[in-house]
């Protein structure tokens, strides 16, 4: 394989050819942040607050799904299928945005993502239609899809090696606190009316996050012009949609089916990785997978994955669990899970700290074990457990799980060139949420089936529920278990690579 090419400028320049005080600008605002240690660059500050918004969302329907399902005719899979298309929608775009995010300014991205994500939203609040409903979201996930590289790659640029723990768990509030604290806001909001209130109050927030962040917003670094493989991005696309289309159909009717929808998925996707390999020699890649060359982006990737598998697969079952097997309110179980993610909120700066000072293995190793320890615990709840058990269970989890997630996306890009930081932020996006959508599905699907056998063998159907949801979250302690094992590959601290701010 060729070597990774040299960033270009504007007009497709190298560096070398950029004329000499523009190179002087750029060099000198990253110096600014390089030098400054404790200080937390203004556009991080910005893009993390526009990505929280943005990612609140992909999690904000997993209270509203038992009123969808009334209000819309549909089943349990359909609705879940509101989840779902948003974790898909971002596996397919965010591939594009490596190379989407070399070609534009930074508050070009940004002004795209925040627009999008408007539109989005406001198709779903007036959505008359389930199909409408689907769409709103697609274009939502789309917006999102820009923020989540956006954030990381400019994170990778501004920030030198020796913050960036810290500055990693002020994110960590946007990549994972965010998703935890979605079924918490939405359990209030729909206590107060329907379910478009979920969109209806997030218009005038997404608005005013948007517009404050254009006034405020700087550039870091400079566009590229380059081409973009679309047969590339259909793959991808097809790809993994068709892969996590075929896992949430296993058990809703014949095996056949589905088993050939998941090996047409696979097939796909492996055509997808064989092309950028190919493009790699030849062209510029949509995905470059040399990023995969370097052991710890590799091992933390993979890490991510299984983590974010069970981290959301788990998370769209506890809400069923308490409002379809225990009668809680909406509110009731956003008030209920809510502590959860504000410890995740909490711990996310102080465990940068940690790690800025002791590295990810005192942090990620613990933190693994405990995650299993919480799904496994939670997978014998019963029909009478005491909702303070609950509530400390789902605390721990979330505690275990912001030490693993900060850490880990820190020193998988840390052990990145700077000119593989979009690809690297990308590849981790890409499939961190089509981690997420397998899991969901995954669970979803063990659920489903362990449930329609206990009905069959003549068990009530809150019962049934209960056996399906105990047999899911075990799924979720097992899929832990891979996380344990990675997590004792990965080391304390990697070198910064040549060219990194700080090196």
């Amino acid at each position: 394989m060729t070597a990774p090419t040299a960033p270009t400028g504007a007009g497709g320049l190298t560096p070398e050819e950029c004329p000499a005080p523009l190179d002087a600008e750029v060099a000198e605002f990253e110096q600014e942040f390089a030098a400054t240690p404790g200080k937390t660059p203004l556009v991080i500050k910005l893009l993390v607050a526009a990505t929280f918004v943005v990612i609140l969302n992909e999690t904000t329907m997993i209270n509203a799904i038992p009123r969808l399902m009334v209000d819309f005719d549909i089943d349990y899979r359909a609705a879940q299928w509101l989840s779902t298309v948003f974790m898909l929608t971002m596996a397919a775009v965010i591939p594009l945005t490596g190379w989407f995010l070399q070609r534009v300014t930074t508050r070009t991205a940004y002004a795209v993502a925040m627009s999008t994500f408007f539109a989005g939203t406001a198709l779903a609040a007036a959505a008359p239609l389930y199909e409408v409903l689907l769409a709103g979201r697609v274009v939502q996930a789309v917006g999102t899809a820009v923020m989540m590289p956006l954030l990381m790659t400019t994170l990778m640029t501004v920030v030198a090696e020796r913050d960036r723990g810290r500055v990693m768990g002020q994110v960590t509030l946007a990549i994972s606190v965010a998703p935890a604290l979605g079924p918490a806001i939405s359990g209030v909001i729909l206590d107060l009316g329907s379910w478009r209130m979920i969109f209806v109050v997030m218009l005038p927030i997404a608005a005013g996050v948007g517009l404050a962040g254009m006034r405020q917003l700087e550039n870091v670094g400079e566009p590229q012009v380059s081409s973009v493989s679309w047969l590339s991005v259909v793959l991808a696309a097809s790809g993994f949609a068709t892969l996590v289309y075929g896992l949430s159909e296993i058990g809703a009717g014949s095996w056949t089916g589905p088993v050939l929808i998941v090996g047409a998925g696979a097939l796909l996707v492996g055509a997808f990785a064989a092309y950028q390999l190919r493009l790699q020699r030849t062209d510029v890649p949509l995905l470059d997978l040399r990023t995969l060359k370097h052991r710890t982006y590799a091992v933390s990737l993979l890490l991510m994955a299984a983590a974010f598998m069970a981290f959301l697969g788990s998370m769209i079952l506890l809400p069923l669990y308490l409002q379809n097997v225990r009668g809680l309110s909406e509110l009731q179980t956003g008030l209920l899970v809510m502590p959860g993610g504000i410890a995740m909120g909490l711990l996310g700066p102080q465990v940068g700290k940690v790690y800025d000072r002791f590295g990810s293995r005192v942090l990620v190793i613990p933190g693994s074990i405990g995650m299993v320890l919480a799904l496994a615990a939670l997978s014998r709840i019963g029909a009478d457990t005491p909702y303070v058990l609950i509530l400390g269970l789902h605390v721990v989890l979330m505690g275990c799980l912001a030490a693993i997630f900060t850490p880990v996306f820190t020193i998988g890009l840390g052990d990145l060139p700077p000119t593989l930081y979009s690809h690297g932020s990308s590849l981790l996006g890409t499939l961190q949420q089509v981690a997420g959508a397998i899991g969901t599905a995954t669970l979803v699907v063990v659920m489903d089936v362990r449930s329609d056998d206990l009905l069959d063998s003549g068990a009530t159907k809150a019962d049934a529920l209960l056996g399906g949801l105990q047999w899911a979250l075990a799924v979720g302690a097992i899929i832990g278990l891979v996380v344990i094992a990675l997590s004792l590959l990965l080391p304390s601290k990697v070198d910064a690579p040549e060219g990194a701010p700080g090196h």
